[in-house]
């Protein structure tokens, strides 16, 4: 059964006031997990308003009961891991157990670069990350706290996945690299003797929808004040470039869209949702996507 959650770009015009909406809203929807980015400024390179994520989560753990929180993910560049583990552990505790740790290498130079933190080569923020898994660990002694692991890496982060996941996250795959590397993480599952379906299967990707077209172009043309690249298209224009990557439609059509990717192994979908005010689309969502999700089952 594939379920649905609400994946908020923090960095991309988050404030308080959206933050407590949107956090009502995604409880009270019945989504399965809210999810904030972990950034310091616009990736897409605009001046607008940002949260930071772990004080955001520690106000969406206290204004919820019942849905799972987390970052998605915090870089371990940003972070000294014991000191991470402490700040995770109090969410966690403050939610009742509802944290998963998304965590991360660490990947945006121009980020790193205006906030003065140091960003190495690959190979060493591998190694940070591995090391720091270990002593976050630490920090939750006589705990298990589930971490997610982000990305397509066919080595570290496959290993690494295999390794200390409780759910493994691909950003925007197309249908059959998500097959692909579902089977290799299922192989090297096997190989160090953990069984895979102990392992979560989620993706990220962007979303937008309309009850009927009327309502989509309105969304578009609202999503294009969002997304620098969208501007100067039309409406037609727009959506065909969001086609490329996003899941994109009435329900009917997105749900079309994403059943696919539930038949081939993917158990949640983390749904990027850009427009911040928009809680009709969210109410669209919960009303007609998700339940036609929960009846779709894995084809083996």
């Amino acid at each position: 059964m594939a379920q649905v959650g609400v994946m908020i770009e923090a960095q991309e015009g988050l404030n308080w006031t959206r933050w407590r909406r949107i956090v009502t809203d995604a409880e009270r929807l019945g989504f399965a997990s809210l999810r904030t980015s972990d950034h310091l400024q616009s990736v897409m390179g605009v001046d607008r308003e940002s949260l930071s994520a772990w004080p955001a989560l520690a106000l969406a753990a206290e204004w919820t009961e019942r849905i799972q929180l987390g970052p998605m993910v915090s870089p371990m560049t940003f972070y000294v891991p014991g000191v991470l583990g402490r700040i995770a552990r109090a969410v966690d505790e403050l939610s009742g157990g509802r944290l998963i740790l998304g965590l991360g290498a660490g990947w945006n130079e121009s980020e790193h670069k205006a906030f003065g933190i140091p960003l190495p080569g690959w190979r060493e923020r591998f190694d940070k990350l591995e090391e720091g898994i270990v002593r976050l660990r630490e920090t939750f002694t006589g705990r298990e706290i589930p971490l997610l692991i982000g990305g397509g890496g066919e080595r570290r982060t496959r290993e690494i996945t295999a390794r200390e996941a409780a759910e493994w996250n691909f950003p925007t795959p197309d249908l059959e690299t998500f097959r692909e590397k579902s089977a290799a993480l299922d192989a090297r599952c096997r190989e160090l003797g953990r069984e895979p379906s102990t392992i979560r299967r989620s993706i990220m990707r962007g979303y937008l929808i309309g009850r009927d077209e009327v309502e989509l172009r309105r969304r578009v043309t609202q999503l294009a004040e969002v997304i620098p690249r969208l501007r100067g298209l039309d409406s037609e224009q727009a959506l065909d470039a969001l086609r490329e990557r996003w899941f994109v439609g009435t329900p009917e059509h997105v749900v079309d869209q994403m059943r696919p990717y539930a038949q081939a192994g993917v158990d949640l979908f983390m749904l990027q949702h850009f427009l911040l005010d928009d809680a009709a689309a969210l109410e669209l969502l919960a009303e007609a996507v998700t339940p036609a999700l929960a009846t779709v089952s894995m084809v083996s």
